[in-house]
């Protein structure tokens, strides 16, 4: 990654990034963050409202195998929201970002608030310049650091360097989207829907497990309307 700073990475937990989306804007009376406890489909269908999730956040460790064996295909004129990520341990914020860019119709981002104005300040920028924009912006950098405090396990330091990375997966003309800032544009994983989010995400995660099988490090959480 190209940028010298370094943030507290986020924790994996859905009570972590409700009070993170709800400082950015989210009205978290409607929306939440769960997690997806299986990926079989009577354990998907325990996440509330099932077919209204509108974001999928993936968390999957950092091996020799993940990064030789790439899963989709980058698809360089998607009609989506795509920031780099080029501020160390920030991936966390940038898959928050990616899921709330791309999803502000139904989740109706209060007005002036730090992701509404980081928002309409970013979107006709390329993903580069998105990324310039987030190493600037105090209002995000401070939503983050108060968060990544909240867990609840000991934050490690902004300097202490990760071995997983989040990706978000949306849904966007049909289509379902990776969004992963270390990237060069959105990944395309065939058809989707808004019913069949959740499920087509979770079959991209079985391929993620399926290329480190020894691994346990995963964890994954919907975006999902509150029931």
């Amino acid at each position: 990654m190209a940028g010298q700073q370094r943030w507290v990475p986020l924790e994996s937990n859905p009570d972590v990034l409700n009070k993170y989306i709800s400082k950015l804007g989210v009205n978290t009376s409607q929306w939440e963050f769960v997690d997806v406890y299986g990926l079989d489909p009577e354990l998907l269908q325990m996440v509330p409202n099932y077919k209204d999730v509108v974001a999928v956040m993936l968390l999957f460790p950092i091996t020799e195998k993940s990064k030789a064996t790439p899963i989709g295909s980058e698809e360089t004129d998607a009609k989506v929201y795509f920031v780099k990520q080029t501020i160390g341990n920030a991936c966390g914020t940038v898959a928050i970002v990616h899921a709330l860019a791309n999803n502000e119709k139904p989740l109706q981002i209060i007005e002036d608030s730090s992701f509404a104005k980081f928002l309409a300040a970013t979107k006709d920028l390329t993903p580069q310049k998105r990324a310039d924009y987030l190493e600037t912006d105090t209002n995000m950098g401070a939503a983050h650091d108060e968060t990544a405090q909240e867990g609840q396990t000991t934050a490690p330091s902004a300097e202490e360097k990760v071995n997983t990375h989040f990706v978000a997966f949306i849904h966007s003309d049909g289509k379902l989207y990776e969004m992963n800032g270390s990237c060069d544009a959105p990944i395309c994983h065939g058809a989707t829907s808004s019913d069949s989010l959740l499920q087509d995400a979770v079959n991209v995660t079985k391929k993620f497990m399926e290329r480190d099988p020894t691994e346990l490090n995963f964890t994954l959480m919907a975006l999902t309307k509150k029931g």
